[in-house]
């Protein structure tokens, strides 16, 4: 990944607690109706709620919108700490 973000912006919009935009993500690492994990130029985004869904996914912009019921949204700059946590869970 280049750390280089001039022409890149990370935004997040919420509406309503029920649409989520997203912009500035590189990937999204996992994801199901209760979680979204993704690597954004900001970090690690951990998306938390109820019968999420992708509602659009543009990943050539790195723009992402979700719907569903929003309960937290935490960020972690240790990209790698947050992969070996997934790797934890998954073999637990």
């Amino acid at each position: 990944m280049d750390n280089n973000y001039d022409n890149i912006k990370h935004d997040v919009k919420i509406i309503d607690r029920g649409l989520i935009y997203l912009t500035g993500i590189d990937k999204i690492i996992s994801f199901d109706s209760e979680e979204f994990l993704m690597e954004s130029i900001m970090g690690i985004i951990l998306l938390k709620g109820e019968n999420l869904e992708i509602v659009k996914l543009d990943t050539h912009d790195g723009k992402v919108s979700i719907k569903g019921t929003f309960n937290s949204i935490t960020y972690d700059n240790d990209k790698n700490k947050e992969k070996e946590s997934i790797l934890g869970k998954l073999f637990k």
